[in-house]
């Protein structure tokens, strides 16, 4: 490890947690200046949250990623109503109102299942996105289209849609998938050898979200996404 490293990696860190809370700010006013409801000013945040993994293989220092996805577990859990610092609270209302418009612990089950899988897999980013991209994309693709084509309602352990979890298996297949390819060109691997892992990972994925109670997605989602592209021989 060299100041030169520490430096660089310090830089990107930097720039990554600019681009959270420059995200963060733009879902907060997209009600006022576009007319979004809060609910999709959420998913739009997942989704560009979700993009980080593509910084990760700019990252020299195993430590960094962990570090970019850490302090948002302790912000997200300071804009619900559950945060002991009420002014605190107030100066996060954008963050807080989108919180509240889904599960009030939604958006920290996010922020801490992308911290756990930046800690386990730092030097393989593809695996954290084998977590973090379905939750990003597929969830936002469930969610809009479950809301707006509804026609086949079931409901497990929450109420969800047919619609919404085939939108929520394509989204996650066509996101992994091309997520695979920016990583092959990095990691040296073959993205035909992660086919297997790929489907078997979105068809979990998207079996899960249709289980999860509203919130409780984002923690499930990732992780069970990721062991199930272990198991089938993705990552190696």
């Amino acid at each position: 490890m060299t100041i030169e490293e520490v430096t660089v990696n310090t830089v990107l860190m930097t720039l990554c947690y600019v681009y959270v809370v420059v995200i963060i700010l733009i879902s907060g006013k997209l009600d006022k200046f576009l007319h979004i409801s809060p609910k999709n000013a959420r998913k739009f945040l997942h989704v560009m949250i979700g993009n980080l993994p593509f910084i990760i293989p700019f990252f020299t220092l195993a430590v960094f990623p962990t570090l970019v996805a850490a302090p948002f577990v302790i912000i997200t859990f300071l804009a619900t109503p559950y945060s002991p610092f009420k002014n605190i609270n107030k100066k996060l209302r954008g963050l807080s109102e989108i919180t509240e418009e889904g599960h009030q612990w939604g958006l920290v089950f996010y922020a801490l299942s992308y911290t756990v899988l930046a800690f386990l897999f730092p030097q393989k980013p593809y695996v954290i996105a084998a977590g973090v991209l379905p939750m990003a994309y597929g969830d936002a693709a469930a969610s809009i289209i479950g809301e707006r084509y509804c026609r086949h309602r079931y409901k497990l352990a929450a109420k969800k849609s047919l619609e919404g979890s085939i939108a929520m298996f394509l989204a996650s297949l066509a996101s992994l998938g091309l997520g695979l390819v920016f990583f092959s060109w990095f990691y040296g691997f073959s993205f035909s050898s992660e086919i297997t892992a790929v489907f078997s990972a979105v068809t979990v994925a998207a079996f899960v979200e249709g289980l999860s109670p509203m919130g409780f997605d984002n923690l499930t989602v990732p992780l069970f996404s990721v062991l199930t592209f272990l198991l089938s021989g993705g990552g190696a």
